[in-house]
C-alpha cells in the first residue's frame, strides 16, 4: 500500500523511524495537485496539516513522498495517528490519488499558514537553528 506524507514523517524528519522500523520503502518525492494549504499546527513535535481547500486563491501543490508499507504495517502504522491527522485520499500533480495524511479544520485555529513555502522541508529550512542552552549550576554567578 502507498502512503502520502508530508511532514515529520519525511526522510530525515523526527517521525521517519516510524515508516522505517515497519520495513517501508521510498517510493517517490512527488506534489499534490494545487488545491491544498499547509499549515504549522502547534504539535510537539513540530507537524504540518493538510487540508484540501479546492481551486481557491492561496492553494497549492505541497511536496510529498510517497512511501510503500505492506497491508498489514499500513494498518498499524495508521492506528498510531494522533488528532487532528488523519489519513484521506491525498490528490496528486498528476491527478492521481494516494492515501495520505490530511488535517482536521479544527486544528488549523492558532496555526500559520505555511502553503507559501511548498512543502514542509522548506518552511523548517527557514526557521533558526535552535541550540540547547548550557545548564546553570545551582551555586555559581556568572
Amino acid at each position: 500500500m502507498h502512503i502520502a506524507v508530508v511532514g515529520a514523517h519525511l526522510s530525515g524528519q523526527p517521525l521517519n523511524h516510524q515508516l522505517t522500523s515497519r520495513g517501508a520503502t521510498l517510493v517517490a518525492t512527488a506534489r499534490t495537485a494545487p488545491v491544498y494549504r499547509l499549515h504549522a499546527l502547534r504539535t510537539n513535535p513540530p507537524k504540518p496539516g493538510l487540508v484540501r481547500v479546492g481551486d481557491v486563491d492561496g492553494a497549492a501543490s505541497i511536496e510529498v513522498e510517497v512511501w510503500e508499507l505492506d497491508t498489514t504495517s499500513f494498518g498499524a502504522f495508521v492506528d498510531e495517528i494522533p488528532a487532528p491527522l488523519g489519513i484521506g485520499r491525498v490528490l496528486m500533480e498528476d491527478g492521481t490519488d494516494v492515501a495520505g495524511f490530511l488535517c482536521e479544520p479544527i486544528a488549523l485555529e492558532g496555526a500559520t499558514d505555511i502553503t507559501s513555502f511548498g512543502g514542509w522541508r522548506a518552511y523548517r529550512a527557514t526557521l533558526p537553528v535552535r541550540r540547547a542552552r548550557p545548564h546553570s549550576r545551582p551555586g555559581r554567578s556568572a
